[in-house]
């Protein structure tokens, strides 16, 4: 397992996934939606599938003497640690607006999602969804790649939607607060990261199961 990770970070992983990590930095973008920087971060994942697909490398990585389930759990670990990557460099951005930047004029009075506890629990949430649709959805074939994809484009523009306009509703402008009203985020929070383990967990051992039925 260990082994077959270091060959997805070494030879697997296209150079755009690691570029795109500095989308992470749309984090300190005002009047934007913010959480397209996820978006784009699981792109860059995207890219290396896609790069992955068209060199046979899932073929020539089942070939190895190693279990067809290790290959799935080390494709999820590449994700996971690319994922968490972003999520940190995200997390450093969202210190920096909440201390030094937080009354920055430009944030203060920002009409989108700011920086925030919620804001990081979201962005878990866009995550597991990844997950969840494209890679569960790409390990039923182990080839085909654009149906699970725009499934979860249409699922992840809908989530960055609702985040952009749920703090709007009465009652929920705590939710993008830079000052206060942590209670609520943190409730965000903690909701996305469990989401993010439960679905990313069941995704894994689901995608297991089909990628061992799979005829290579």
């Amino acid at each position: 397992m260990k082994k077959l990770l270091h060959k997805e970070l070494r030879l697997t992983a296209a150079p755009i996934t690691y570029l795109f990590l500095a989308f992470a930095l749309m984090t300190l973008i005002p009047g934007y939606p913010i959480l397209m920087g996820g978006f784009f971060i699981t792109l860059g994942i995207f890219y290396t599938f896609q790069t992955a697909r068209e060199s046979g490398d899932i073929l020539f990585t089942a070939l190895l003497p190693c279990k067809k389930s290790d290959v799935v759990r080390a494709k999820y670990a590449f994700c996971l640690l690319i994922e968490l990557s972003g999520w940190l460099l995200c997390a450093l951005l969202t210190a920096l607006r909440l201390t030094l930047w937080q009354e920055v004029p430009v944030y203060t009075h920002n009409a989108m999602m700011n920086a925030n506890f919620a804001y990081l629990g979201w962005l878990l949430f866009l995550f597991a969804l990844f997950n969840a649709v494209f890679l569960g959805g790409f390990f039923r074939t182990a080839y085909g790649l654009g149906r699970p994809f725009i499934h979860y484009c249409i699922v992840g523009f809908l989530t960055v939607a609702a985040a952009e306009a749920l703090h709007h509703f009465p009652g929920m402008a705590g939710m993008n607060s830079q000052t206060g009203s942590y209670g609520i985020q943190l409730i965000v929070l903690a909701a996305g990261a469990l989401l993010f383990a439960l679905l990313t967990a069941v995704s894994c051992r689901t995608a297991c199961r089909h990628f061992e039925r799979i005829d290579l």
